[in-house]
């Protein structure tokens, strides 16, 4: 069920205000030079597998450290929840939390090597972009304690975040009805991110969401 969870945070991270409007910039970067579809495609991946590779890591890290903490796992569990509240109310624009920002590019790839190290870089600088959801993948990593439960939940993320962006690179013209009516529902789908959000964090913290989550597995 957590990998669930950080599967749909990952998908929710892709539709974000400041992701989906700058979706055809990312496509012209993939498409940049390419004549066929599944150029494109390829491009795609290895952009995908750029940012995935970091978000690993990142889980590496969060499960690990959770791992040395695990004699205090109430307290990262707390803190953990903590966190996640606030990006929650950070989502109903209840606190304003100025590092969540969007990005920009106007670059354009040559090849899958381009586009990997681009994957990369953009794994940085997508971070105030998706910070909530991303941020409370990687708590939900620390409460795992372990390093390879760390690993995946943030692969399952990143399959969240880098499918829809494998389906727009080929799908583009076709997606626009879906993506439009996204978009003029921002309001209700930030509401439903918060709630969301803050429902997973108070769990969090009061040591609930693995007995939830047993519940639905």
């Amino acid at each position: 069920m957590e990998f669930l969870i950080t599967f749909l945070e990952g998908v929710i991270s892709f539709i974000s205000p400041c992701m989906l409007p700058l979706l055809p910039l990312y496509i012209s970067y993939f498409a940049g030079g390419a004549d066929k579809k599944h150029k494109v495609f390829a491009r795609a991946f290895s952009f995908v597998a750029g940012f995935t590779i970091v978000f690993s890591l990142l889980g590496l890290f969060a499960g690990t450290l959770g791992g040395f903490l695990k004699d205090y796992q109430t307290i990262v569990n707390v803190v953990c929840g903590i966190f996640v509240i606030l990006f929650g109310l950070s989502y109903l624009e209840v606190i304003h939390l100025p590092f969540f920002r969007g990005m920009k590019s106007d670059q354009t790839a040559n090849s899958m090597l381009s586009a990997f190290l681009f994957g990369i870089i953009y794994s940085v600088s997508l971070t105030p972009c998706i910070g909530a959801f991303l941020g409370s993948a990687l708590m939900m990593a620390s409460t795992s304690a372990t390093a390879y439960k760390g690993v995946l939940l943030l692969i399952t993320y990143s399959l969240g975040l880098g499918i829809p962006f494998l389906i727009s690179a080929v799908l583009i013209e076709k997606l626009h009805t879906a993506f439009t009516f996204i978009k003029k529902h921002y309001k209700v789908i930030n509401f439903v991110c918060g709630i969301f959000l803050i429902a997973i964090g108070v769990l969090m913290a009061f040591g609930l969401l693995s007995a939830v989550m047993s519940v639905f597995s």
